[in-house]
């Protein structure tokens, strides 16, 4: 696939929706993007889909919306239309336990029975890998991902590390390549950096979620 040739030439916000019963019904392919508050899920989004689509929340954990936006994809003269599905950044909210426990409750009804989801895009913050947060939604996910849906752990704010620490993050994704089950993948990202050998960039980015979402990595 030839990242050149791949252009987002629409992006609109669609709806919100506080759960999985009163989602609008799906008519594309979809792309759920989770991660903890403040990994910098909005500033992914609106980097993907080239718009400030994506709003971020003065305190983090406040949003519980889930938030849907359209948008258009050409790729070798095809158009390709795409959702994107921003849910709520979990373990930082400043809310009731039991308001907490009904809120998670939710997305994982959501995450499990929306069949039309492609594509996870679990965010994590590169100076912080090993949260048990994420640890417990990787295992969520690759729990209830079926053999059509691919996991994308992407790893933010790389421009916030040193190059050692770059340099360390690069080898620990190497070494377990071979640990991951063959539907997840990891790539290390910033938002902010424009060509770094060690860095997925927006191009590639988009080309990886394109090839993921489509199954273009199988030859379909």
């Amino acid at each position: 696939m030839l990242m050149s040739d791949i252009q987002v030439v629409e992006s609109h916000f669609l709806i919100s929706a506080s759960n999985a019963n009163n989602a609008p019904a799906p008519k594309d392919s979809e792309i759920v993007c989770l991660g903890r508050s403040n990994v910098g899920k909005s500033t992914f989004i609106n980097t993907i889909l080239n718009k400030p689509l994506a709003k971020s929340s003065a305190t983090p954990g406040k949003t519980q919306l889930i938030n849907f936006f359209t948008s258009l994809w050409i790729y070798e003269n095809e158009r390709i239309p795409l959702t994107f599905i921003d849910l709520p950044g979990f373990g930082y909210a400043k809310v009731s336990k039991s308001l907490k426990a009904q809120w998670e409750e939710h997305l994982f009804h959501f995450l499990q029975t929306r069949q039309s989801l492609k594509l996870f895009l679990h965010l994590v913050d590169s100076r912080h890998i090993n949260t048990q947060k994420d640890q417990i939604m990787s295992g969520l996910l690759e729990k209830i991902s079926h053999n059509d849906q691919y996991i994308l752990r992407i790893y933010t704010k790389a421009d916030k590390l040193t190059q050692n620490e770059l340099n360390a993050l690069k080898n620990s994704i190497d070494s377990h390549k071979d640990k991951n089950l063959p539907n997840t993948h990891c790539l290390i990202f910033s938002a902010n950096t424009k060509n770094h050998r060690k860095m997925t960039s927006v191009a590639q980015m988009r080309a990886k979620i394109l090839t993921y979402t489509l199954g273009l990595q199988n030859g379909i």
